[in-house]
């Protein structure tokens, strides 16, 4: 567990790093996130490795949404000012990931479908 709470704390500091050079354009947790998903498809870290601490920090995910609830909390007069702007965005960007997220799933089923039909009927055929 302790390799893995080392590897983890490594891809958020590297993240955290390449944010710093490009300034902080886009946060270092996901680049580090990026990071480690890509070290994981290429297979450099293996996912026996950080499974245990990865289990942790989903078990205790809860935890993890108090200084958002906090910050909140804190920022009430901003967000009762400005409450008609929020709600549009969250409308907003919700209807487009869920259209996003439905033509990914279609482009994936039919791709399965022409793989499937590929491995019955054979590579050259019409069917």
């Amino acid at each position: 567990m302790l390799s893995g709470i080392f590897i983890v704390l490594l891809f958020y500091a590297l993240g955290e790093f390449v944010a710093w050079l490009i300034h902080g354009f886009v946060p270092g947790s996901v680049i580090g996130m990026v990071l480690l998903f890509t070290a994981l498809c290429l297979k450099w870290v293996k996912p026996g490795q950080i499974k245990p601490v990865a289990r942790f920090l989903c078990d205790n995910m809860a935890l993890f949404f108090i200084p958002a609830g906090v910050g909140i909390v804190n920022a009430l007069d901003i967000l009762s000012k400005y409450w008609q702007v929020i709600l549009v965005a969250c409308a907003v960007s919700t209807v487009i990931i869920i259209v996003i997220v439905a033509f990914i799933q279609q482009c994936f089923e039919k791709r399965e479908k022409s793989m499937k039909r590929k491995r019955i009927y054979g590579k050259n055929s019409e069917y």
